[in-house]
């Protein structure tokens, strides 16, 4: 691309209506058709892994917790299942089965409001509150079985903090059977309505090709054909416990990536009734001690793959840590191939909406 071929440069960002936290993607453009794009990132660094460095293992959870508000079971998970690892400490098998409800609840609510976001994107208002409403009942299902409803500090050393009593489980699959329909009927409003579709169907395309060699992550890249990106195929837990197939489509389009997460919450919610009906008696919880080592841990979090290094020292505080969350790959790489020959500027909101981007973990 030549600057002679350029009309303009558009930015978009870092202070923008249109975004929620703030970046700045630079768009250029020749006419009305998007030729090229350039994200910047930078404008909120809070520093939370080098405020992480020589606290406690059990004050440190806290706030790996607080990376992410919108997914932070799974960073309370990940970071205390890399701490077993180091550690050789493992999970009793009722612990394993309430880790997993939560974690999925938490993945639908996730899904819900990246949906939400979505549909505000391409100004869809109605949409986006009947979909706000209806996740409600899934923060309510977090607080029945944790007490809280964004961040419940569920994960300790060995299993989880608190046991779930069989009313709360009746409770929790009561609000899966209201919920349901519900979002089934929201999907094919949005699959079925021909106004949707016209901003989303074709529009952002990422190709097999592309999302190979990014690397895509998560729903952005099992919207592009690539199933084996669900972490959770590769997850003790998930993959000796359960029996489940990764949801992936081809299309690799706006479209695409919002039904993935449709789906997925279907999916979790299977999933959930699942470790309910099979959940073993038995205790909560592994006692053990945080050894000095260093290890890498994923988990597959509602946008893709989080990984996780730490390293401790003899008396379990962390030495050292590093987090990859999966914004990073699906935003620094991914949105420029889906934003370059869009034929629309206004379409670059929605395509940058369908990743389900979170700059405040990314920029941890």
């Amino acid at each position: 691309m030549t600057e002679k071929n350029v009309d303009v440069s558009i930015p978009i960002g870092p202070l923008h209506p249109a975004l929620k936290e703030p970046l700045r993607i630079k768009l250029h453009t020749e006419g009305e058709r998007v030729v090229d794009a350039e994200v910047e990132l930078g404008y909120m660094h809070r520093g939370i892994e080098r405020i992480l460095k020589g606290k406690p293992w059990n004050k440190a959870v806290y706030l790996a917790e607080r990376v992410c508000g919108i997914c932070s079971n799974i960073h309370c998970m990940t970071f205390i299942e890399t701490l077993e690892k180091i550690s050789d400490v493992e999970p009793t098998p009722r612990a394993k089965y309430l880790r997993v409800i939560v974690n999925e609840l938490d993945r639908i609510q996730s899904h819900l409001i990246a949906n939400v976001s979505y549909f505000l994107g391409i100004e869809h208002e109605t949409l986006a509150m009947y979909m706000l409403d209806v996740r409600e009942n899934s923060m309510d299902a977090l607080e029945i079985v944790s007490g809280n409803r964004v961040h419940m500090t569920w994960n300790v050393l060995g299993g989880v903090r608190w046991d779930v009593e069989d009313h709360q489980l009746k409770m929790i699959l009561e609000t899966l059977d209201k919920m349901e329909p519900r979002v089934r009927r929201y999907r094919g409003m949005f699959a079925h309505g021909p106004l949707l579709q016209l901003r989303s169907k074709g529009i952002g395309v990422l190709s097999y090709e592309d999302a190979t060699k990014v690397p895509a992550v998560g729903p952005v890249a099992r919207g592009s054909g690539h199933p084996e990106s669900d972490w959770r195929l590769r997850h003790p837990t998930y993959r000796d416990i359960f029996d489940f197939k990764a949801i992936s489509r081809k299309e690799g389009d706006n479209t695409a990536r919002v039904l993935i997460r449709f789906d997925e919450i279907f999916q979790s919610m299977d999933l959930i009734r699942d470790a309910i009906d099979n959940l073993p008696e038995g205790d909560i919880k592994n006692r053990g001690k945080v050894k000095a080592g260093e290890g890498f841990h994923s988990g597959e979090a509602p946008r893709g793959e989080l990984k996780y290094f730490v390293k401790t020292d003899s008396a379990g505080k962390i030495d050292d840590i590093t987090i990859r969350t999966p914004t990073r790959l699906n935003l620094e790489s991914c949105v420029g191939y889906m934003l370059a020959g869009s034929p629309s500027i206004a379409d670059a909101v929605a395509i940058y909406a369908s990743i389900d981007p979170c700059i405040a973990c990314t920029e941890g």
